[in-house]
């Protein structure tokens, strides 16, 4: 019936700030030196790209699977192969430690509207798994939690 169809809000339901999703999204790199596998799951990675929340991304240059470089962007005349922004929203709702239905993972937040994903995406998809766990790495490490 009609009037029985589930509602998905666009905004997740849980608690954040922009500055807390920014300085997470910064430690990413610190967060990513201290896991050996996730570096080894991505040993054939180069790639430069633009990653982080729609109000601040950042250029993120990958080598074997380690972040080599991170800096806010935009940077003049710097390029990138594929981008992959997503609100703040978003990312606060993608790294509880059990995200709400619909905002569990980075391609669904994508068909809900909270992310973009553009450019050349093959080195995105190729090693799908590997940024999902890299953009995860908040997650793993308590984001949220005092909230």
């Amino acid at each position: 019936m009609e009037s029985e169809r589930v509602r998905h809000d666009a905004d997740p339901p849980v608690p954040f700030t922009p500055d807390a999703v920014l300085a997470a999204f910064k430690a990413i790199p610190d967060l990513l030196a201290r896991d050996a596998a996730l570096i080894a799951r991505g040993r054939w990675l180069d790639v430069d790209c633009l990653l982080g929340p729609s109000t601040q991304p950042f250029h993120v240059t990958i080598r074997a699977g380690q972040i080599a470089d991170m800096i806010p962007a935009p940077v003049l005349m710097r390029s990138w192969r594929f981008a992959y922004r997503a609100t703040p929203a978003a990312f606060a709702a993608y790294w509880q430690t059990m995200p709400p239905a619909g905002w569990h993972d980075l391609l669904a937040l994508t068909k809900r509207g909270q992310a973009t994903l553009e450019g050349e995406i093959h080195p995105f998809m190729t090693h799908l798994q590997y940024f999902k766990d890299l953009l995860a790495l908040p997650r793993r490490h308590d984001f949220g939690a005092a909230s």
